[in-house]
């Protein structure tokens, strides 16, 4: 008897689903990060504080670590708001004349740029003690002026009206005993008492460039006339103004740091601007940048006045490290290692912690 043969058992069994395979996961693409702008940075050198300037902030520091706060400053110690607030934050206290302060047996301070005779004599009549800030080469114009008066010649301040050294130098003297020359137009209108008997000063802060023409148009008209013995322009701003000159051809833009109201900052500015730098500006911080101003530029410069502490400039190099891929390059045309003595009365007194 025949029959059929049995059915395996894979003939007999459904077919199999295949089990799913777990995908095996996948390594993300790396993301591309938008690549950053290159900008080179040449930094000035020398800039920032002065010789004088340092010297007046630590009169002040000096004065508070001795006599505790408050001490009371004339005007701004020096023209930088940054610095103001930093001696206030210790207890110093900022006042326009002395009539604003109070009696008191605190020291008083004369800001670096110097003050009329008038002052330091209102001080003594109130018997207040008073600390001088000014600046060595600031009190060398000051002796200047009051040595060509006694010789008795007629005397002329190359300076900007207003400015707070420049009230100080003419009030060195007898009222209408200085002439305030501010232009080569005025350097050629001038007409002395006696050609013969004629002598010249000049703020410490100038362009060097303005000041040497009117110089030159006063020697033209008046060969007799007697000049300082050395320049006048502190090393500090004819140093700064160098460096200036030195990268101005090589650079889109240049960022001065400095106060508006400090006239070395703002000579900078119009040196760069004179030596071939299409465009610069006057920054107090890193947030005054002008950052529209600057699109498309691939080197900028950096410099800051004899009254801006180095902190403000650190702080703008860091704004354009967050947006940039910076290059930073030192261009420095001078060493200057120039120093002060604070007054005799403050040489014990162990100076604060480092700024």
């Amino acid at each position: 008897m025949s029959g059929s043969a049995p059915r395996s058992e894979s003939e007999t069994a459904p077919p199999r689903t295949p089990e799913p395979r777990t995908p095996e996961p996948r390594t993300p693409e790396p993301r591309t990060l938008p690549r950053r702008a290159r900008l080179r940075i040449l930094l000035a050198a020398p800039r920032g504080f002065c010789a004088g300037v340092d010297r007046a902030i630590q009169i002040v520091e000096l004065a508070l670590v001795k006599h505790g706060p408050p001490v009371y400053v004339r005007h701004e110690i020096v023209h930088n708001r940054y610095v103001v607030e930093s001696l206030k934050a210790k207890g110093a206290v900022f006042v326009e004349e002395l009539s604003d302060v109070p009696e008191t047996t605190q020291p008083v301070i004369f800001s670096a740029h110097g003050v009329a005779r008038s002052v330091p004599e209102a001080a003594r009549a109130r018997n207040l003690t008073v600390l001088d800030a000014t600046c060595p080469l600031v009190v060398k114009v000051h002796n200047e002026a009051r040595r060509h008066h006694e010789d008795g010649l007629e005397i002329l301040l190359i300076g900007h009206a207003g400015h707070p050294e420049v009230v100080g130098t003419m009030g060195q003297l007898p009222d209408g005993a200085v002439r305030l020359i501010e232009t080569e137009a005025e350097a050629r209108a001038f007409t002395p008492r006696d050609p013969q008997k004629l002598a010249f000063v000049t703020q410490t802060t100038l362009s060097v460039d303005d000041t040497a023409a009117m110089v030159e148009i006063l020697k033209a008209r008046f060969p007799a006339i007697a000049g300082p013995v050395k320049e006048d322009i502190c090393y500090a701003t004819t140093n700064r103004q160098a460096s200036v000159k030195a990268i101005a051809p090589r650079i889109g833009a240049l960022l001065v740091v400095g106060a508006p109201n400090s006239s070395n900052s703002v000579r900078l500015v119009e040196v760069a601007e004179r030596g071939g730098c299409p465009r610069a500006f006057l920054v107090q911080r890193a947030a005054d940048i002008p950052w529209d101003r600057l699109g498309g530029l691939d080197t900028i410069g950096v410099t800051a006045g004899a009254s801006a502490p180095e902190v403000l400039v650190e702080e703008v190099i860091e704004a354009f490290r967050s947006r940039y891929d910076i290059a930073v390059e030192i261009v420095s045309n001078a060493e200057e290692r120039v120093a002060f003595n604070v007054p005799r009365e403050l040489r014990d007194v162990a100076p604060p912690a480092a700024r």
